[in-house]
């Protein structure tokens, strides 16, 4: 199976060097060939820099490392190319506001997940997965002891949610599902089981399951 990061910033830079840390090989594209190599180069013979289009055509799990409104102008772009692939997403939709924090930039009931599930050509799967830490909890939580971080990881389908758990092993964390796609919102800043939300930062499983069926 072939993985592709598309995204070179703070989230898929982490992400990037706790898979490649746990022995998986990546594709690696970004907005110019200079980061995508560049990233590429750090990752010990486990990464590969491609262009985005070569990332679509290759590879079996593209996770779109970039920001909301980017992931919309990638689907609408790549359309049926993106057809019987794992789309993995772990982006926020936010922006900063005039008071140093961060505003929703979709209404406060939708989630992600949701918006850009719907938006994939039929036989594409969405797994929200990835984004309920920030980058440098992913960069510094990865492979704790004596007990994993947990990662939060929503899904429709089982086999795309269980191969995307195996990615999260990978990367250092223990995987905890919080059910389909509809609760991508619990794992999206402002939501209870994201880091900045009422769990409060990484945690580790029993405390993950026991919030996750307190809200459910």
């Amino acid at each position: 199976m072939t993985i592709a990061i598309i995204g070179t910033g703070a989230i898929g830079s982490a992400l990037a060097a706790d898979l490649a840390a746990g022995g998986t090989d990546l594709l690696i594209a970004g907005h110019t060939p200079e980061k995508s190599q560049a990233l590429a180069a750090t990752l010990d013979g486990h990464g590969t820099a491609v262009t985005v289009q070569e990332a679509v055509a290759q590879a079996d799990v593209l996770i779109f490392a970039v920001w909301y409104d980017t992931i919309r102008e990638l689907i609408a772009e790549y359309g049926d190319a993106l057809s019987g692939k794992i789309i993995v997403d772990p982006s926020n939709p936010i922006a900063p506001d005039p008071n140093g924090g961060f505003v929703k930039t979709i209404p406060a009931e939708d989630s992600a997940g949701q918006l850009l599930a719907a938006l994939l050509p039929a036989g594409a799967t969405l797994v929200k997965a990835f984004g309920s830490l920030a980058a440098g909890t992913l960069a510094s939580a990865s492979r704790q002891t004596p007990e994993e971080a947990v990662l939060f990881y929503a899904a429709d389908d089982q086999a795309a949610g269980d191969t995307v758990a195996g990615l999260i092993r990978a990367a250092g964390f223990e995987p905890v599902p919080v059910g389909g796609v509809d609760q991508s919102i619990r794992i999206e800043v402002f939501g209870d089981l994201h880091e900045f939300g009422a769990i409060g930062g990484a945690v580790t499983k029993d405390a993950a399951l026991t919030a996750v069926a307190g809200a459910a």
